[in-house]
């Protein structure tokens, strides 16, 4: 198995990249690209669906010679909601920079015959889950219920410092629909102020896999199985957004029985 800890380059271009084949998996693949005013990133799948997610700043988006315009508005992922596109396969896309630019390029199989769709602010909203110092903030870019895409499951995610998220502890790792549902899944982390750190741990129940990690910001966490945890500290908050795809775009996941006594607490 692959380290699952995915440090970003530092230089601009494409600064993370995930694919089936570098993480051993089936289904997620999930890049990240930074590009400075007036560069490029660009792409084509011929068997995977795409979902450009604009995490900070503004990009002009042309799919397949067409103009869709100038996409993204915020500065920092801690402000507001984000602009995405989604892209079926065979398209050829590309994004110029208008400012300072990150996007994540997100891709699952696909068959075809979803359109392309801009996913606008306005389009989302922004839940808030769990209480106390469990407390975090989620925002559904593609869920299992808007039927805008085959495979692709992507939410973001803003933990307080503090707080945990990602907790009581699940996992979804299995095909066992209704009871669980089988998901690869990518954790984009950032962090405000970008100096800080957070921690995840990803860990089976007979603990052959158990690894915890400490994420600085731009890092990615892979997870294959398992359970995966996240805790923000004090004075930092934790930013993350979540690529999942498996054999079915259900989202059903099975809580750690030990520490299930918390969802009553």
């Amino acid at each position: 198995m692959p380290k699952l800890l995915v440090k970003a380059k530092k230089k601009t271009g494409k600064v993370i990249e995930v694919t089936p084949k570098s993480a051993k998996w089936k289904y997620v693949g999930h890049d990240v690209w930074k590009l400075a005013a007036g560069k490029s990133a660009k792409g084509e799948e011929a068997k995977r669906e795409t979902c450009i997610v604009f995490t900070s700043g503004k990009g002009r988006v042309t799919i397949d010679g067409k103009d869709y315009g100038v996409l993204g508005e915020r500065n920092s992922v801690f402000e507001g909601k984000p602009w995405a596109i989604y892209i079926p396969p065979k398209a050829k896309w590309s994004v110029k920079a208008e400012n300072d630019l990150v996007i994540n390029i997100c891709t699952a199989p696909a068959k075809g015959g979803m359109p392309i769709k801009v996913i606008k602010p306005d389009d989302l909203e922004i839940i808030t889950r769990g209480k106390g110092s469990n407390t975090r903030y989620v925002c559904n870019i593609m869920p299992e219920w808007d039927g805008s895409a085959e495979s692709l499951l992507v939410v973001e995610v803003i933990t307080p410092n503090g707080c945990t998220s990602s907790y009581p502890s699940h996992k979804h790792d299995k095909d066992n629909i209704p009871q669980e549902s089988l998901l690869e899944e990518t954790y984009y982390h950032r962090l405000n102020p970008p100096q800080g750190f957070a921690f995840q741990r990803v860990y089976t129940d007979d603990r052959k896999l158990d690894e915890a990690m400490a994420v600085e910001d731009g890092d990615v966490v892979m997870v294959p199985k398992g359970y995966h945890p996240c805790a923000a500290i004090h004075g930092y908050d934790l930013y993350y957004l979540n690529v999942m795809a498996g054999p079915k775009r259900v989202w059903k996941f099975y809580n750690a029985p030990e520490h299930e006594w918390l969802l009553k607490a």
